[in-house]
């Protein structure tokens, strides 16, 4: 049993390992034949153990990053089942820059939510979480898969940290948290609107993402903290950030959220 349990973690810090040196590289991954055969819990492990190595570095986690909480999100990766992953202070991009530090980037259009206090728990109620979100925010985040053509498996892609890579922070939406899956979506590339989606897209309610990674952390011995930010799964299929092109998204009409690559 002993032997097993090192053998399986021996096994995983050679994931993380691998995982840590390709991103650090710029090297895509074939999903045949690397980072194979794991399981959900041996993914989350490899998980941790890659975000101990990039804290090593002198990266900070500023919040999560919640994926495939929208039908139209597992429909395009062929996911069944939403998965989470830690976003670093590095991760974070201001409103309407212009990038070129990314692999193969897809973006998509969320809510963000950050947090006004402490928050852990299993079964919390969508009230509880409502009234620890201190601001919600109009967000672009980019994946940027590991994994060559975007072609993984669940347990894949939630070792890799479920492809975060950046989320650009946008404006802060004038609306109440527990309202805040009533807001019509336009994403929008170099001005014409190419995807359009509710924010109740996201599990039904942006604040059912929290109570559902509150109840994942919590089964890990740990839970959210407060100015942590959360960002709650692509409202609209995820799109290639072209050369060239830009890319927006625009919350109730009246708020909006950018990101270019050059």
């Amino acid at each position: 049993m002993i032997a097993s349990l090192r053998e399986t973690g021996v096994r995983a810090d050679r994931h993380a390992e691998q995982l840590h040196r390709a991103r650090s590289e710029g090297q895509l991954l074939d999903a045949a034949t690397h980072v194979t055969g794991l399981t959900l819990d041996e993914a989350y492990d490899v998980q941790d153990r890659l975000t101990a190595s990039r804290l090593k570095e002198g990266r900070a986690v500023v919040g999560y990053k919640l994926g495939y909480t929208s039908a139209v999100m597992r429909r395009q990766m062929n996911i069944a089942d939403p998965n989470f992953g830690p976003l670093f202070d590095d991760m974070v991009l201001p409103d309407g820059c212009r990038t070129d530090r990314f692999l193969q980037p897809r973006v998509e259009p969320e809510i963000g939510l950050v947090l006004r206090h402490d928050l852990a728990g299993d079964g919390l109620l969508l009230h509880e979480v409502c009234d620890a979100v201190a601001e919600v925010r109009a967000c672009l985040e980019v994946v940027d898969s590991i994994w060559r053509d975007y072609k993984f498996t669940a347990e894949q892609n939630t070792a890799d940290g479920s492809s975060a890579a950046g989320v650009v922070i946008g404006p802060r939406l004038d609306v109440d948290p527990i309202d805040c899956h009533r807001l019509a979506i336009d994403l929008r590339e170099d001005g014409v609107t190419v995807g359009t989606a509710k924010s109740a897209a996201a599990a039904g309610h942006p604040l059912a993402g929290l109570v559902w990674l509150c109840g994942q952390l919590a089964r890990r011995g740990c839970g959210l903290r407060a100015g942590e930010f959360v960002i709650t799964g692509g409202l609209t299929v995820a799109l290639p950030l072209r050369r060239g092109v830009a890319l927006e998204a625009v919350f109730g009409a009246r708020s909006s959220v950018r990101l270019a690559r050059l």
